[in-house]
């Protein structure tokens, strides 16, 4: 008899993944306030980042789950730091987060949110960046866009979509999961 049980892999979150992240998929009321949460700082430029996580074939990821973990715009993380959980929209796949543009935080770093993406059929959630076409001199020195070929940068870089209706720049940066353009993903 053995005195310990043996390790085994990661599970994938299975089918029911999306009632516990996205009730509403079943009818009933969401977790989280759609569209998006809004992260109050009183630094850096207000902003408003969207769009929608693609499956391998295209189709929207309806039932994600997204969480942003950023500087303030001041660069400050610690106490400072921004946090916003959202889901996907069932009916279309978009999500939308309200922040503010962040600062650079760390020094080999441009600014950037951090973004995790949770959905049925990922083992372990995924984390990318999002970075801003304003820093493109900042990501020349960042020591993780340095070590991508152009093309994976790209899929890093939210583009300026034009402002919303309050009139705040809305950035729109699209979650390829697998295949042509999909997005860089890091091992953390």
């Amino acid at each position: 008899m053995r005195d310990r049980l043996l390790e085994t892999p990661s599970q994938t979150a299975g089918p029911y993944v999306h009632i516990g992240t996205a009730p509403q998929s079943i009818g009933r009321p969401p977790l989280i306030n759609q569209p998006g949460p809004v992260i109050e700082s009183n630094t850096g430029e207000a902003i408003v980042i969207e769009g929608t996580v693609l499956d391998g074939a295209g189709a929207p990821v309806r039932d994600a789950m997204l969480e942003i973990w950023q500087a303030d715009g001041l660069g400050r993380i610690g106490e400072f730091g921004l946090f916003g959980r959202t889901v996907a929209d069932f009916s279309s796949g978009l999500f939308r987060f309200q922040s503010v543009r962040p600062g650079a935080h760390a020094q080999g770093h441009a600014p950037h949110v951090a973004l995790l993406i949770f959905a049925r059929g990922i083992n372990i959630h995924l984390h990318t960046r999002i970075y801003f076409p304003q820093d493109l001199e900042a990501m020349e020195q960042d020591s993780d866009m340095k070590r991508l070929e152009p093309e994976a940068r790209e899929t890093l870089i939210a583009r300026e979509a034009g402002r919303n209706e309050a009139g705040l720049p809305v950035y729109r940066f699209d979650i390829r999961l697998q295949g042509a353009g999909e997005t860089v993903f890091f091992d953390i």
